[in-house]
């Protein structure tokens, strides 16, 4: 704590702790305890410590409840940069519960008085926090749970170090109400919470854009609110995934022409999918353009996204576009799921310079399982270039050699890590083996190669990942000599296993705190801001409808729209089927942890009855 800054410490049993942090902090220093001054003036050290505070000219405040702190300061001094409660107890022989319920009053008490920036310490001693940075670790239900508990109140655990009575100069721990038999505090922890981003809300968002001379407008599939036009691309973006994306091109371009052909991306496309799975796909229905109404925007219950340079690609089968007054336009749109007809659109029209690299980028959508690289959106980067027959060998290498080299100068930098990157012929995989970012590509056309990479650490992403594909086909529109080599590349799983970000949630996050560690785009290790996340596991069983397949993928988008990304895993524990009937029932488990913000017990109760109505409507099945 730097000069100016106002510190608050709670529970002081003899003030020794206060007195050696006022003497090595030019921080103000407000010094408390929950006992009278008559009583801790009888403790040993005690007179000794306020003595010293008070010619610092700290405040000795006696008599405070942790659990009321707005009380005890006027509003112009309520506000702490840092709070310290070290070995909070209830008292003799308090159980768990009611030490969590002390905790739990005390947080929501410092939430009131702390400021936006500030930080909250509370020492413990060895395992009573319940979090793996306890050795050895108590069983969950046996410890305080401390994180779970500081999530009731909005704040996260963003630091955990070994609390060091020895460094305290002077300092004397006591017991319970500053009895002589002192707390153990061989093992024990500071654990640094700070305030998270509160739970988000997500408006409806209408997107606006004009389509063939119309203009036209979609609402926005809530599950994307929080992710379409983020402008992660951008040129005035810090983002680390623009930062891989442009090393990746200023890299082949010291190999090839290069051509960025971003600016004529189609956000929607047309047509139809005959080899894609269709539950697979964001279908979006168009509307001739309309304004929410005041009533609307005066209460904030819309948003309005604009896209003024979007086209779409469309299937040359699939007929004009026509918009008629008060009706849907054709429902055969969906969100692009890849940017390869975006490729073949350019192919259609001829616009490829043979020998020349062409750059396409941008966000694609796509629904799938809840798992942990399984994502509805990704930025991908696509380097399209047409070459003459029987060379596309040497053009494959050259892209390759120019992604390896660009890599690992990019991992370098960031890590000591052994990192690999290596090409895998589509025929060597099995359908099983293959990832969901893998499978989904497998189904637009064929594949060439898969690129995957490797990263020695436990610690990243799954040890081999499929980070990309290259496909080829004949550029017959211009010469039956011409091949275009297609390499297409997950941007986000890139930047996850180069910086080492575990959750692909964390790239999507609003939180400053992650965009501040990759100043001017520059790329470091990810350091963790929210430490051993609390997670809940809620089940949910029905009965299936009556002669209707179950839409599994249906039924995890609605499981991440109701929840904000915070299901992190669904598994299927039990199938029932009644002889006499066949009538069909599935219990699934939900699993809700947040990677970047407090999530709680409360607010997950109340997801878990929401997603149970949520599934009834639309999916149609009964709730046991």
């Amino acid at each position: 704590m730097g000069p100016g800054h106002r510190v608050l410490l709670l529970g002081e049993g003899n003030f020794s702790f206060a007195a050696s942090l006022c003497e090595a902090a030019a921080s103000h220093v407000v010094a408390t305890c929950y006992e009278s001054e008559e009583e801790v003036r009888r403790r040993g050290r005690a007179a000794e410590s306020l003595r010293r505070l008070r010619e610092r000219g700290a405040e000795v405040v006696f008599s405070v409840d942790c659990t009321k702190l707005k009380d005890y300061f006027l509003p112009g001094k309520r506000e702490f940069d840092c709070i310290y409660f070290n070995f909070p107890h209830c008292g003799r022989k308090a159980g768990v519960v009611k030490n969590r319920e002390l905790l739990a009053h005390f947080f929501h008490s410092s939430a009131e008085v702390l400021t936006e920036e500030g930080e909250v310490h509370v020492a413990l001693c060895n395992g009573q926090g319940g979090t793996p940075a306890d050795q050895p670790r108590r069983e969950w239900h046996n410890s305080w749970q401390i994180v779970a508990v500081a999530a009731g109140a909005g704040f996260i655990l963003s630091n955990v170090h070994p609390f060091k009575a020895e460094t305290i100069s002077g300092y004397k721990c006591t017991g319970y109400r500053s009895q002589d038999k002192s707390f153990c505090v061989e093992g024990a922890l500071n654990h640094v919470f700070t305030r998270s981003l509160p739970p988000p809300c997500f408006k409806p968002t209408i997107c606006k854009l004009q389509l063939e001379g119309q203009k036209v407008s979609f609402q926005v599939p809530q599950v994307l609110v929080d992710k379409i036009n983020r402008g992660f691309l951008e040129l005035n973006s810090n983002h680390p995934v623009r930062t891989v994306k442009e090393k990746l091109t200023a890299e082949l371009s010291q190999a090839f022409l290069v051509q960025n052909l971003d600016h004529c991306l189609s956000l929607l496309h047309q047509g139809h999918l005959d080899s894609v799975c269709h539950s697979n796909i964001f279908w979006i229905s168009l509307s001739p353009e309309e304004t929410p109404s005041t009533e609307e925007m005066s209460n904030g219950l819309a948003n309005a996204a604009f896209f003024p340079h979007v086209d779409f690609c469309k299937d040359t089968e699939a007929g004009s576009v026509t918009v008629q007054e008060g009706r849907h336009v054709s429902e055969q749109y969906y969100l692009r799921p890849s940017l390869l007809p975006d490729v073949q659109a350019v192919i259609q029209r001829g616009a490829f310079l043979p020998g020349t690299l062409h750059v396409l980028s941008g966000p694609v959508f796509r629904k799938c399982r809840i798992a942990p690289y399984s994502v509805p959106v990704f930025h991908e980067v696509g380097f399209a270039c047409a070459v003459t027959r029987g060379t596309e060998d040497g053009c494959i290498q050259m892209l390759v050699n120019g992604i390896k080299t660009s890599v690992h100068s990019l991992h370098q930098t960031v890590s000591g890590l052994k990192l690999s990157i290596h090409l895998q012929e589509a025929t060597s995989f099995g359908t099983t083996e293959l990832s969901d970012f893998a499978a989904f590509e497998s189904q637009l056309s064929k594949i060439e190669y898969f690129i995957c990479m490797d990263v020695d650490t436990p610690d990243s992403c799954e040890k081999s990942s499929c980070v990309g594909i290259i496909r080829t086909a004949p550029y017959e529109l211009v010469s039956t000599e011409l091949v275009v080599v297609f390499a297409s590349l997950n941007l986000d799983l890139l930047t996850m296993l180069i910086c080492g970000i575990a959750d692909w949630r964390m790239l999507w996050t609003s939180d400053t705190r992650f965009l501040c560690q990759f100043p001017r785009g520059e790329l470091r290790l990810f350091k963790i801001f929210s430490l051993y996340p609390p997670s809940y596991e809620h089940d949910v069983s029905f009965w299936l409808p009556g002669g209707e397949q179950f839409d599994e993928v249906a039924f995890h988008t609605i499981a991440r729209q109701v929840s904000g990304e915070t299901v992190v895993s669904i598994q299927l524990i039990d199938s029932f089927q009644q002889p006499e009937t066949g009538r069909k029932s599935l219990c699934y488990r939900l699993t809700f942890q947040s990677c970047d913000r407090a999530l709680s017990r409360q607010e997950v109760a109340e997801v878990q009855l929401l997603f149970r109505k949520e599934i009834n409507q639309r999916l149609g099945v009964t709730l046991r």
